[in-house]
């Protein structure tokens, strides 16, 4: 009977009630008694920085080098210790990122850029300006941070696409853009010798 009584003692004093009204912010900006100004929503705290908000590898998060932009695909910040520091580390780039790349392309870009890259998507089919092909000489020059830098800020008529694509999935879009000028403008010499003996066999 007294572990009954113990018991029943203790549930009385969690009622759901008590839970409901307890003290806590329920709205954003609802006046608060706890800090002296009132206001229960606060400002960041200065010289602080949220956990994974550190961005100091700035190839990898802004495709520049100092001011410079970069002429490769970083590797990204958890491979640091392998590229030896915040900057200058490139990736090894293989099919599974290309195809990654080529996913999100084909989602975000070619409605405008088309799928091979042309400037020929299917909304400048419908009356919308057509962006330059990425098969244009001025382009084919451009290292591959301008790429990524027109996909984080805009460029031109194109917005920033920076809240919808991350910033591996958009290195990962650079590399396969990479890869549609290299189809376009490929030359024999540029296929590996054993691939190319394929090729040759093949047009014979």
């Amino acid at each position: 009977m007294a572990w009954v009584a113990s018991c029943l003692a203790l549930f009385a004093g969690c009622s759901e009630q008590d839970m409901v009204k307890q003290p806590k912010v329920q709205r954003p900006y609802q006046p608060s008694d706890f800090f002296e100004d009132g206001q229960s929503s606060r400002p960041l705290l200065a010289n602080t920085v949220a956990r994974g908000q550190l961005r100091v590898k700035r190839d990898y998060y802004e495709g520049r080098s100092g001011n410079l932009l970069i002429d490769y695909i970083p590797a990204p910040p958890e491979d640091e210790a392998k590229d030896g520091g915040p900057e200058g580390g490139e990736r090894k780039v293989d099919r599974a990122f290309l195809e990654h790349g080529r996913e999100r392309f084909n989602i975000y870009c070619s409605p405008c850029h088309g799928r091979t890259g042309d400037g020929q998507g299917m909304i400048v089919k419908r009356g919308f300006s057509p962006p330059p092909s990425f098969h244009i000489q001025r382009l084919r020059d451009e290292p591959d941070g301008h790429f990524f830098h027109a996909i984080t800020n805009g460029f031109g008529a194109m917005y920033s696409y920076a809240s919808r694509v991350p910033v591996d999935d958009r290195w990962a879009i650079v590399a396969y853009i990479r890869t549609l000028q290299l189809s376009q403008n490929a030359r024999l010499d540029d296929v590996p010798a054993d691939e190319r003996a394929k090729l040759e066999g093949n047009a014979r």
